[in-house]
């Protein structure tokens, strides 16, 4: 029986990824899908998860998320009130940041609390010790509560485009891996 290869969608954070941010580039390299918002710069919860079902249910096969920063959070809402989280093979979630600091929780109200419960599919999460918007200590955290692995890559930033990661081929083979080893 053929196997179907999964819908590779990205998931930007707050205000978009930009054209020369890793996720961009990926699209562009290797054909994956942006999962467009209706609001980049005034993020609700309720409307991105809605956007995000939409999106997975109209799927005919499997989705794999690629989410980056607040995108990461979105992920583990969402699958936490999905039943269709079983269409994800799994996910790589890159750079969540804490919005439950109070200066974060100004610039994005109605993100906390956040999920904290298992994700239902298999994820890796990657973090840089020098995140501004989340702590390395914070991401561990985050990745224990999901049911990720954690995957530490020194002091990158953001891992966004100011970061200087190009096509962020360390990013691509996690990803390449966690599709492999999907049953």
């Amino acid at each position: 029986m053929p196997t179907t290869s999964p819908r590779i969608l990205t998931l930007p954070g707050w205000q978009n990824s930009g054209p020369d941010h890793w996720q961009s580039r990926w699209e562009r390299l290797h054909g994956y899908e942006r999962l467009e918002q209706h609001d980049w710069q005034r993020p609700l919860r309720g409307d991105w998860s809605a956007r995000l079902q939409e999106v997975v249910v109209d799927s005919p096969g499997p989705v794999v998320l690629v989410a980056h920063s607040l995108a990461c959070l979105l992920v583990a809402w969402w699958a936490a009130h999905s039943p269709d989280a079983r269409k994800v093979q799994g996910a790589l979630l890159v750079a969540p940041p804490d919005v439950e600091r109070p200066d974060m929780r100004q610039q994005l109200p109605g993100w906390a609390p956040m999920a904290c419960q298992p994700l239902p599919f298999p994820a890796v999460l990657v973090a840089s010790r020098n995140d501004p918007y989340g702590s390395a200590a914070h991401a561990q955290a985050l990745a224990d509560a999901w049911g990720c692995q954690y995957a530490d890559v020194g002091e990158r930033g953001h891992l966004n485009a100011d970061s200087g990661l190009g096509d962020w081929p360390e990013g691509l083979a996690l990803l390449q891996t966690l599709i492999a080893t999907k049953d």
